[in-house]
């Protein structure tokens, strides 16, 4: 992952430097080019908030935004398409209204339906100043000839029209709207989470057909081998118990006194919020940690269950020497497990693939130590990864069922079946 991380920096870096030597010719050749600057500035900004770098750049490769990246979806893989200026193969020949109406309404200028896939549902949100703003961004950087077929789905799926009925009844088309009861960091906050940086897409649960269940919004969702966790202020599952501060902090450095971001969350705080402004980010936390969650009871299972006792010793051998025995951890290095919402999550998909396959957690600028934590697959049978992913969904304050020997199995399974 770290490999990958330095690729996409470096197609990121010549980007800017792309950029660097566009803004001299527009200041000399246009009038109006201080103007020009500034939207551009604004649209790179923007660029860097809505993430389009995770999608449109393919870590493998070294040129950014010239698509080709698989994008996992629980229908198939969609590929992440051109968005240089290239003419022929990238965005090059559209009109800034094409591009509005691709971005904000999930339609291509030839009338086809882009798959969710690409956040439009979320990007609707955003003002077509906003939207035109990074097109003119995206015109400054060098057009690359990649021509590449998004369309990647099995049948039924591969049929784009049938995206009229899922649009029908999931894609809500309109701007953002300000709430007028609410303060401007929170509307700022609200903004940048529901529109550019369509949080909901990872951490909103879906339905069969992958809508976003509303009235769940931002309480997590498995997505990708991962769990996205909740993002509201849930005491027990979400960020409850995280300041205003340690969620500035994570976006901003990747790590915080509790948590440390790996995998899809990784990238994201490399590749966007790491980023952003100081103002944004305290705006993201504000309005995230306003938003109630919906706790759900749990029982915890008793200290003296079988899997409990074994997933103590478990626990005790293998993890108490990093993670404490009280689960606190090292701030700013080794996750507290006592605090942690992904301990705690509705769902374990995170907790069993880090336990089977380790994790690295993101370097940034302000956090350049990216801590790794070890695979123990390869030492730990299915039955003693339940029993200790057991012990530490229900130890310090924490509540979740058992898990079973046969649910790690399928974890496994499906693990050893991704090249992630």
């Amino acid at each position: 992952m770290r490999e990958a991380l330095r690729k996409r920096a470096a197609a990121l870096a010549a980007g800017a430097a792309a950029l660097a030597l566009a803004l001299p010719l527009l200041a000399a050749n246009h009038p109006g080019s201080r103007e020009n600057f500034a939207i551009i500035e604004r649209g790179r900004y923007l660029t860097v908030a809505a993430d389009c770098a995770a999608c449109h750049t393919d870590p493998h490769q070294s040129t950014a935004f010239a698509g080709g990246r698989p994008i996992e979806t629980p229908f198939g893989v969609v590929l992440a398409a051109n968005i240089t200026p290239d003419r022929d193969t990238g965005i090059g020949g559209w009109t800034d209204r094409q591009f509005d109406t691709a971005v904000r309404q999930g339609k291509l200028p030839d009338g086809k339906r882009l798959y969710p896939a690409m956040p439009y549902p979320y990007y609707t949100k955003m003002s077509r100043e906003d939207v035109l703003a990074i097109r003119a961004y995206l015109n400054t950087l060098p057009p690359v000839h990649n021509d590449v077929d998004s369309n990647q789905l099995p049948f039924p799926f591969n049929i784009r029209s049938a995206m009229w009925l899922w649009d029908a009844l999931y894609f809500s088309p309109g701007s953002f709207k300000a709430d007028p009861a609410q303060s401007d960091i929170w509307n700022r906050g609200a903004y940048l989470v529901e529109g550019p940086g369509h949080c909901g897409a990872c951490h909103t649960p879906k339905t069969f057909l992958g809508g976003d269940k509303t009235r769940l919004q931002f309480q997590g969702y498995s997505i990708q081998g991962w769990f996205a966790p909740n993002i509201t202020n849930d005491e027990a599952h979400g960020l409850g118990r995280w300041s205003n501060a340690d969620v500035a902090e994570y976006m901003k450095k990747g790590h915080n006194r509790i948590a440390g971001a790996s995998g899809p969350m990784g990238e994201e705080v490399a590749d966007s919020s790491s980023q952003m402004t100081e103002a944004d980010l305290n705006a993201i936390a504000t309005y995230l940690k306003a938003r109630s969650g919906q706790t759900l009871a749990a029982s915890s299972v008793a200290v003296n269950d079988p899997m409990m006792v074994a997933g103590a010793a478990i626990y005790q051998d293998l993890c108490s020497a990093c993670h404490r025995g009280d689960g606190h951890g090292v701030p700013y290095l080794i996750p507290d497990l006592a605090t942690s919402s992904t301990a705690a999550s509705r769902e374990p998909t995170t907790l069993i693939r880090v336990v089977l396959r380790g994790a690295q957690t993101v370097a940034t600028k302000d956090e350049p130590t990216g801590p790794a934590m070890p695979s123990f697959g390869w030492q730990l049978t299915d039955a003693q990864v339940a029993a200790v992913a057991t012990y530490i969904r229900n130890s310090w304050g924490h509540a979740g069922p058992v898990l079973t020997e046969d649910e790690v199995r399928k974890a496994r399974g499906n693990l050893a079946a991704r090249n992630d």
